[in-house]
């Protein structure tokens, strides 16, 4: 009689805890599934602030100054405020007192000679001096007009930006050299390493600017 006591209650002991397991475990799965969505709710969270991070990181790298300017002349010689955003900023990071080595000055980078070239084919037929260019309206204003003059000659984007950046002289020099151009319109490669690498960064500069502001 004891050991069949001793028994059934060793039976009921381990069918109680078998019990108790039972009623705790769909315990432990709901608070799983609350961890997990608290979990996915953080990552989103955390993901979501670094984009917002990245964006305003970016932006600083890729500001939009001078916007006013930049906007009115793009749209008087018809080009996209992108692209001039993203040329500004690799002539000059949007220095309007930037002087390269070869004397280009100002937020695009003109020179004394281009300068003068451009107010010569001006309607207005101006004579402004040279100090002007560190103006920001007036650089914006010739740089674009300049980019507007070459593209009446360069059709191509990546022609015309060779040309901006090495020269018309060279440019032209480029597209007459089967070596560099097969139709004297596009340019299979470029001799000089900073002006390969000028056309390629401005139209990836560009896309960024694209991207960040929706331009």
């Amino acid at each position: 009689m004891v050991n069949k006591t001793r028994r059934s209650g060793w039976k009921e002991s381990v069918e109680l805890e078998r019990a108790d397991s039972m009623k705790s475990k769909p315990k432990s799965r709901l608070r799983v599934r609350v961890e997990l969505v608290l979990l996915a709710v953080l990552l989103m969270a955390a993901t979501g602030l670094l984009h917002v991070g990245y964006r305003r990181y970016m932006r600083v790298a890729y500001p939009v100054a001078y916007s006013e300017y930049v906007e009115k002349y793009a749209e008087y010689y018809h080009f996209e405020p992108a692209f001039l955003y993203a040329l500004i900023r690799t002539e000059s990071e949007f220095n309007p007192d930037a002087v390269s080595h070869a004397g280009a000055m100002g937020l695009m980078q003109l020179t004394e000679d281009t300068f003068q070239w451009a107010q010569s084919r001006s309607p207005e037929g101006e004579n402004i001096p040279t100090n002007e260019l560190f103006d920001p309206e007036t650089n914006i204003h010739y740089g674009v007009m300049v980019l507007s003059l070459l593209r009446e000659e360069f059709r191509d984007p990546q022609t015309l930006l060779a040309a901006y950046n090495a020269g018309i002289g060279n440019a032209r020099k480029w597209l007459a050299d089967p070596e560099y151009s097969d139709d004297g319109v596009t340019l299979k490669s470029i001799p000089f390493p900073e002006t390969a690498k000028y056309v390629e960064k401005i139209p990836a500069a560009e896309e960024m600017y694209r991207e960040l502001y929706g331009l």
